[in-house]
């Protein structure tokens, strides 16, 4: 049984403003403006006050890891799981990466991360693990009426979550 990774959150932090960039405000996007990965609504709900085209990476870790890194229990996750499971949660919701996660281990899929499926994710296969979410998370890219627009990059984002994942795995095999 590998160990879960406390100290992953800088890194994988680090990957997912990679992947979600600087300011947007693209017209077919539901979530609106939005700048290192963080939509107006959500800076605003949690307090923010700068203009969105002047956030900071210290602006926004704190929202990355109350609200998406926590909420999905990360630090509780075996390394690489942590990765696919944190990039999904900000990129589709927390309770669908949590729900993902459930079928795959086969807890009950209620959307919160808790001790059952702690229980039960951290005795699968990690690399199916893996490998499962990311068939489930392309499934449902799939799905969107928004696929046409977004689907080239939400594809290649989930190819590379998931190729990095499966590196940390490697990793911490070693």
């Amino acid at each position: 049984r590998r160990k879960t990774m406390k100290d992953n959150f800088d890194e994988c932090l680090k990957m997912l403003l990679h992947h979600e960039g600087g300011y947007v405000n693209h017209p077919k996007d539901p979530g609106g403006e939005t700048n290192l990965g963080v939509t107006k609504r959500v800076y605003e709900k949690w307090g923010g006050t700068k203009d969105m085209k002047d956030l900071t990476v210290e602006d926004v870790a704190p929202i990355y890891k109350k609200e998406y890194w926590d909420k999905c229990r990360c630090d509780d996750l075996e390394s690489g799981v942590d990765w696919a499971v944190f990039d999904w949660a900000v990129n589709s919701g927390t309770g669908r990466a949590a729900k993902a996660i459930q079928k795959i281990c086969g807890a009950a899929q209620d959307g919160v991360i808790g001790p059952k499926t702690l229980a039960l994710i951290n005795t699968q296969n990690t690399e199916y693990v893996v490998e499962e979410f990311g068939k489930i998370r392309q499934d449902f890219y799939e799905s969107l009426k928004t696929f046409d627009t977004f689907g080239k990059g939400w594809t290649r984002r989930n190819k590379e979550t998931t190729a990095k994942a499966l590196e940390m795995i490697e990793e911490d095999d070693d």
